[in-house]
């Protein structure tokens, strides 16, 4: 499962890209203790952990639930523009961008991996509970999508364009 030129595997970054909509949008969380509910998207998740003085693990959610996820969005999306132009421009920067993207996918379930792992930990019956919201669930396959979008991209495409046009010219 390679990308091949135009037609491709640019359905699995766009739909990636389209779920990460809801995966942000939707809660992740939803906690109910004795005093009420409460559902928590990713940002609010951010917010709270920042207003309560945990500022740390504010950003570090930050960055492995949004910053890291929509990077890597975007760098899929480049790549897969520049192959689809066959851009000679950058090669160099852009396989190191691939490189960058399929090491990070290594890391990628570890906000669903805490997530489940709040849920099991926090079961105090009738005082508290926690269940994931449906927004994990578009964020796992978020997840998912991007590490299928980066393993079936071919890294050689990056250097095609440049290969004919040396071909060509020389």
């Amino acid at each position: 499962m390679r990308w091949e030129g135009r037609g491709g595997r640019t359905p699995i970054v766009i739909a990636a890209a389209l779920l990460y909509i809801p995966a942000n949008l939707l809660p992740v969380l939803q906690s109910a203790t004795i005093t009420g509910s409460r559902n928590d998207t990713i940002m609010g998740g951010v917010i709270f952990l920042y207003e309560s003085g945990s500022w740390p693990l504010a950003l570090i959610v930050l960055v492995a639930s949004v910053m890291i996820p929509l990077g890597k969005l975007l760098a899929l999306g480049y790549l897969l523009v520049t192959v689809q132009r066959g851009s000679v421009e950058n090669s160099h920067d852009r396989t190191r961008i691939y490189e960058l993207v399929e090491f990070i996918g290594r890391w990628s379930m570890l906000d669903v991996f805490v997530d489940a792992f709040v849920v099991a930990l926090v079961q105090l019956q009738p005082l508290m509970s926690v269940e994931p919201g449906l927004g994990v669930v578009f964020f796992m396959v978020v997840v998912v999508l991007t590490m299928l979008a980066a393993q079936s991209f071919d890294p050689r495409l990056i250097w095609d364009a440049e290969t004919k046009r040396q071909l060509h010219h020389g």
